[in-house]
């Protein structure tokens, strides 16, 4: 039995690593379940064992790659955490160099920001992706809020916009370098980067809240 279940787990990543390579080869939408048993050296039946469908396959290649990063925000968010902004600051930074140093990952984020066609038969991927969306900024709140209990932001911190730049630094840094990864040093950047942000909710008025500094 023990046997049985480790090579159907085998035969699910299989499943998945073939229909990663294939997403990022020919896109999402002209990717058919044909093609990924094809490039997994299975059947469709196989493919239709552990997955219901071409949309289900998809989100669980992200699955696979979120519940890692998942275990790590939830760190930043426990409330006996006594450096929040510290985890956080380590979890962003995490992500940047990772989509460097980790070749999986930056053909998933690749098949994401390049690939993922939103049609009328990808709405499913479009609500997976809000989401995915929604639940990190809600992680993101508890994050901000644990900050703020422990002092290191300011009580003023207008929540909503540090979450909104957030996302908008971090999927905007990550699209450039994936565009243009010659242009510059993500591995090397990114802790600059993560701390220009950290930086900008302790200091920036129109985001924490306090007024301009006299000059």
């Amino acid at each position: 039995m023990r046997r049985t279940k480790a090579e159907a787990q085998e035969t699910r990543e299989q499943i998945l690593d073939a229909a990663e390579r294939v997403f990022h080869e020919k896109g999402v939408s002209r990717t058919s379940l044909n093609d990924i048993a094809g490039a997994a050296g299975f059947t469709r039946g196989a493919i239709y064992w552990h997955f219901k469908n071409k949309h289900d396959v998809f989100a669980a290649m992200l699955e696979r790659k979120r519940l890692p990063l998942e275990a790590l925000a939830q760190r930043a968010e426990h409330p006996e955490e006594k450096d929040p902004l510290g985890r956080l600051r380590e979890f962003l930074i995490y992500v940047l160099c990772e989509t460097v140093r980790d070749p999986s990952r930056r053909r998933v984020l690749e098949i994401i920001f390049q690939k993922c066609e939103f049609t009328v038969e990808t709405d499913p991927l479009m609500a997976r992706q809000k989401e995915s969306f929604l639940e990190a900024s809600k992680s993101m709140r508890i994050i901000l809020g644990r900050a703020i209990e422990r002092g290191q932001l300011p009580e003023s911190l207008n929540i909503e916009r540090a979450v909104t730049l957030l996302h908008v630094q971090v999927c905007g840094l990550l699209y450039v370098w994936l565009l243009v990864p010659e242009t510059f040093d993500l591995e090397q950047e990114a802790a600059h980067h993560v701390d220009c942000y950290l930086n900008t909710l302790a200091s920036c008025p129109s985001i924490s809240g306090r007024p301009d500094s006299p000059s």
